[in-house]
């Protein structure tokens, strides 16, 4: 499978009209035609719903972009940090991260180094720790920073000072409001909103005990859209203290109580074991290291 079929695939999916994409490319339609018409057979199943005037991903076509927006992503920062070699210190760091507060620390320590190297361009990419984690060992990461109790086995890692404190978000109106915590007990009849991942934590599960007992409502990736369903009174949500602006002007009429007994999540900077870094990856892999250490 070569990379220019790839790039003719993604053109034609962006467009939805082959004569478009043919344009586009500079090809002529048959041209084009055929090599999808080669890329399905070598991929054995079918890739277009073709219609008249326009064409549209099968199922299989869906999957096989998603891959090949990662491949050509992946093809271009090579053919970048391959043509910077030799050079001054420059290129593009990828960093993973969930949502903690822990960011706004890493942020500060690499300031002063981005500042001095121009041409280095930091990329954040949000994204819960199994994404981080398969984005890391399929090269598109440099780091990820992810929130947990424990690094993870065979990753470098840096420890950071930021510890998340786990709470409840709920709108001041909700008699668990009144409290100055919250405890186990009181999430059994409360609707919830939860992360996604929350099933994988181990610390929340040792935390709550029997977690199938719970009445989930919703769950969400990013806190800040979830913040919605409370304020609609929808449930409450199991989240890091500080995501979202509690009884504030922009959120009045939501709290935050954290869990009792206490329940925290450090967090760590992690990279591949074993993977050669960037000039500018490596520096700024240094910077955290004398930042944190």
């Amino acid at each position: 499978m070569e990379l220019r079929v790839m790039k003719y695939f993604l053109a034609v999916a962006e467009e939805g009209n082959i004569t478009k994409a043919a344009d586009r490319l500079h090809l002529t339609q048959p041209t084009l035609s055929r090599q999808l018409r080669e890329l399905e057979e070598e991929l054995g199943a079918p890739l277009f719903v073709r219609g008249k005037r326009r064409i549209a991903l099968t199922e299989a076509g869906v999957l096989f972009k998603a891959r090949a927006e990662e491949i050509m992503a992946l093809e271009k920062r090579t053919v970048y940090e391959f043509s910077h070699l030799g050079e001054t210190i420059a290129g593009d760091v990828y960093v993973g991260s969930g949502e903690t507060e822990a960011v706004s620390d890493v942020i500060s320590a690499l300031a002063p180094v981005l500042q001095q190297y121009r041409d280095i361009h930091l990329h954040l990419l949000s994204g819960n720790g199994e994404q981080s984690l398969d984005y890391l060992e399929r090269g598109l990461l440099d780091f990820a920073l992810l929130c947990r109790s424990q690094p993870p086995e065979d990753y470098n890692y840096i420890q950071l000072p930021h510890r998340d404190t786990w709470g409840l978000i709920m709108r001041k109106d909700n008699p668990l409001a009144a409290k100055p915590g919250i405890r186990a007990v009181d999430l059994k009849k409360e609707p919830l909103i939860v992360s996604a991942q929350l099933t994988s934590r181990n610390e929340i599960q040792r935390w709550m005990g029997d977690y199938s007992a719970l009445t989930v409502a919703a769950t969400y990736n990013l806190a800040y859209n979830a913040s919605f369903l409370v304020e609609q009174g929808l449930g409450s949500m199991i989240t890091f203290e500080g995501l979202v602006p509690c009884g504030t002007d922009f959120r009045p009429n939501l709290v935050f109580r954290p869990f009792i007994p206490a329940l925290f999540s450090g967090n760590f900077i992690i990279w591949k074991k074993g993977r050669l870094l960037s000039k500018a990856a490596e520096l700024l892999k240094e910077r955290m290291e004398s930042c944190f250490s």
